[in-house]
């Protein structure tokens, strides 16, 4: 699926406002999903922020840590073009075209956005992935932690116990506590970062879930579109059956009016030929 991303993390994305130059204002209302990635190519950091089917480049970092502008926000909208079909046979049949149309616009509409979630999903499967792997390496050194917390902890003790030096043990003692309480420090970071990474996790499975829900309405849209290019197909064998109906009744109609006139035209010469035999008389 292409780059992958070295870290990923949720976090509120700021940018320079464009007309005081000096201000930083919010991109977005809540905390978006924010990816590092490393260019070894150019040996540069760079951070992009998604947020559902945008994405925010800040530029090329010279520091993993740092980022000293911020180039915008690129909105990528997929817009299906619609043809316009001039031909008009008859009335039913501009009336049933753009139902296909619309729903091959709502085809490609969803197609666009499930290809989005997709990417947004490879992202956020490998960084769920090299969490994982770091939770595993953070409990490791947890417990490497606690090990050591509970030797400095005996080493305390078996320095109370012996006599003599009480300055010298008075420091030392100091030293362990101070050391302990920064172990002790470290392992409550270590746990607020284990729960952070399980709210990416369920982050994650929330993505599927989406992708997911996007998929069946795809499926559900091609089936109705699949529907109404069946209605459309049978309006238009109804129309031109109606068509070729109507064109018969009229032959039928000019038929008959020729015969009309002709007997019209019989009947008056035998009127004309009745009465001059009449005036004649």
């Amino acid at each position: 699926m292409g780059e992958q991303p070295i870290f990923s993390t949720r976090a509120h994305v700021f940018q320079i406002d464009p007309n005081t130059k000096k201000n930083w204002v919010p991109t977005s209302k809540h905390a978006v999903t924010v990816s590092y990635f490393f260019d070894s190519t150019r040996n540069v950091y760079r951070i992009i922020s998604l947020d559902g089917s945008k994405e925010s480049a800040p530029g090329d970092l010279q520091s993993p840590l740092t980022s000293e502008s911020i180039n915008g926000t690129d909105d990528e909208r997929v817009t299906p073009d619609t043809p316009q079909h001039t031909e008009a046979r008859a009335e039913p049949s501009q009336n049933a075209l753009p139902f296909s149309h619309s729903s091959s616009s709502i085809n490609k509409h969803w197609e666009a956005e499930l290809a989005a979630l997709k990417g947004n999903n490879a992202k956020l499967t490998a960084a769920l992935l090299e969490s994982t792997a770091n939770v595993k390496q953070w409990k490791q050194q947890l417990a490497a932690y606690q090990e050591e917390a509970e030797r400095l902890h005996k080493r305390v003790t078996e320095l109370e116990c012996v006599s003599g030096q009480t300055t010298v043990i008075k420091s030392q003692k100091t030293e362990l506590n101070q050391t302990i309480e920064e172990l002790e420090l470290a392992l409550k970071a270590k746990e607020e970062e284990l729960e952070r990474l399980k709210a990416e996790v369920e982050s994650a499975n929330e993505f599927q879930s989406q992708k997911d829900s996007l998929t069946q309405k795809l499926q559900d849209t091609e089936s109705r579109n699949q529907t109404l290019e069946a209605q459309l197909s049978d309006l238009e064998q109804r129309l031109e059956s109606s068509q070729q109906e109507r064109e018969a009744f009229r032959k039928s109609l000019r038929s008959l009016l020729e015969l009309l006139d002709t007997k019209i035209f019989e009947l008056t010469e035998l009127r004309d030929t009745l009465a001059k035999l009449l005036e004649g008389s």
